[in-house]
């Protein structure tokens, strides 16, 4: 396998290639690192510190795998020594989290709000796995990757891989089917109960505004999921995680292209 000619011409010193190539790549990165930090400025810092690494290390790239694979090594590397996020959650701590201020008498919410609720209470899931399952479950649950390359990736062989994941996969799935109200409607925690204490603790960001750009788009986009969201689905449905601004014009201005 070859190098691309944007990579070779980014090589070369082409920062309108340059450019393409973080463009291409960083909405993926932020996506992986928003599962495995769930804090936003912590996954923006951590995009930006992996994308830094991709352009520093461009030249390093020969064509061996595709460029995709090359950039998730990087951005598994650096996430997997990432000391940042709620650390020391646990699945008891979170199931009692959520118990706590439920609301016997919650009122009507807006769909765009219990969607933010989803997205917290989805990343919060997440980081009850240590690090290392909470990577394998993101890598094969979320990012759907083929074991073999998932277990390439974290260097373990896909033997240990699948089992990894199918202990990180039964943690999710044992504790949304006790405790989660949209995989069991006999469970305590449901969305419109939960919502108010989570407002009260500013955990979510301020209620949309209706009319506003996009507002109608993402109403109508949380209101179905709404209708779909089970195990596996609470963690797929909240999108692609589009990284939260364009960091290839600061990075190109603080960072020549590798020669």
């Amino acid at each position: 396998m070859t190098q691309p000619p944007d990579i070779q011409a980014a090589i070369s010193g082409d920062k309108p290639a340059l450019e393409r190539i973080i463009r291409s790549v960083q909405d993926r990165v932020h996506r992986l690192a928003m599962r495995m930090l769930a804090n936003p400025d912590d996954a923006a810092e951590a995009t930006q510190e992996i994308l830094i690494r991709v352009v520093t290390k461009l030249s390093t790239y020969r064509g061996e795998s595709a460029f995709e694979t090359w950039v998730y090594r990087i951005a598994t590397n650096h996430l997997l020594t990432v000391r940042k996020g709620m650390a020391g959650l646990t699945f008891e701590a979170f199931e009692a989290d959520l118990h706590s201020g439920l609301s016997d008498a919650p009122e009507a919410a807006d769909v765009v709000m219990l969607n933010e609720l989803r997205m917290a209470c989805t990343m919060a899931m997440l980081l009850c796995l240590d690090v290392n399952h909470r990577m394998a479950y993101v890598l094969g649950d979320i990012l759907e990757m083929e074991h073999s390359q998932a277990a390439d990736l974290l260097d373990i062989s896909p033997a240990n891989y699948r089992k990894r994941l199918s202990r990180a996969r039964g943690d999710v799935q044992a504790f949304t089917s006790r405790v989660c109200g949209l995989a069991n409607p006999g469970a305590r925690c449901a969305c419109p109960r939960r919502l108010p204490a989570a407002r009260a603790a500013k955990r979510l960001p301020p209620d949309p505004t209706p009319g506003a750009p996009g507002y109608d788009a993402v109403k109508a986009r949380a209101a179905q999921v709404a209708g779909d969201l089970k195990t596996l689905t609470l963690q797929r449905a909240i999108g692609d995680l589009a990284c939260p601004s364009d960091l290839a014009s600061a990075l190109l201005a603080a960072v020549d292209p590798p020669g």
